[in-house]
């Protein structure tokens, strides 16, 4: 025997039996989780959580590349999550070191799989022997998914010269830009 458990609006709680070998918890009549021999199954949209949480954290890193394109190209920097409900989101956090052998501006940009969601990040870079300037760029996404979901981060040059997110004669060894995707329960 199964029964069905139903925070109705009108008439209170209401139990109602059947024969699925399944619990079901409802508000308004609307599935919200079932609970059966393999254990909780949430309905879609539905966490076993409040939102605001963080459900998950993916990391990856790069020595990166370098670029004298005035447009925006891939930095060699991303990280793929899944999303454990449509209603999640994903606060993106990229951050590293750059240098130059002059002054230029350079562009940073989010990429969710093919479509670019923050691009207005531009900072100044100066030439240093002793130092590199670092960068940074956030972004809290909706990606309305369940499914893999890669993030990118590219860069271009802004004025005419070649920036470097490397670490190619910086003096800095290994991995030196980072990426960190967190879900987000909604």
């Amino acid at each position: 025997m199964s029964v069905n458990i139903n925070a109705d609006t009108t008439n209170g709680l209401v139990l109602t039996s059947d024969t699925t070998g399944e619990i079901k918890l409802q508000s308004a009549g609307a599935d919200i989780a079932t609970v059966d021999s393999s254990g909780i199954t949430m309905a879609s949209g539905k966490s076993i959580i409040g939102g605001g949480k963080v459900l998950q954290v993916v990391h990856n890193s790069s020595s990166g590349g370098s670029t004298s394109s005035t447009s925006f190209v891939d930095m060699g920097l991303s990280a793929s999550i899944t999303p454990s409900s449509t209603s999640s989101k994903v606060l993106v956090m990229a951050n590293g070191i750059i240098r130059t052998a002059a002054v230029l501006r350079a562009g940073f940009s989010i990429v969710r799989g093919a479509t670019n969601i923050q691009s207005a990040t531009e900072m100044v870079i100066t030439p240093s022997t002793l130092q590199n300037n670092s960068w940074y760029i956030t972004q809290l996404d909706s990606p309305s998914t369940t499914s893999a979901t890669t993030y990118k981060i590219q860069f271009s040059c802004k004025t005419g010269g070649t920036i470097y997110t490397n670490d190619a004669g910086s003096g800095v060894v290994g991995n030196i830009n980072h990426i960190v995707l967190m879900e987000i329960a909604g």
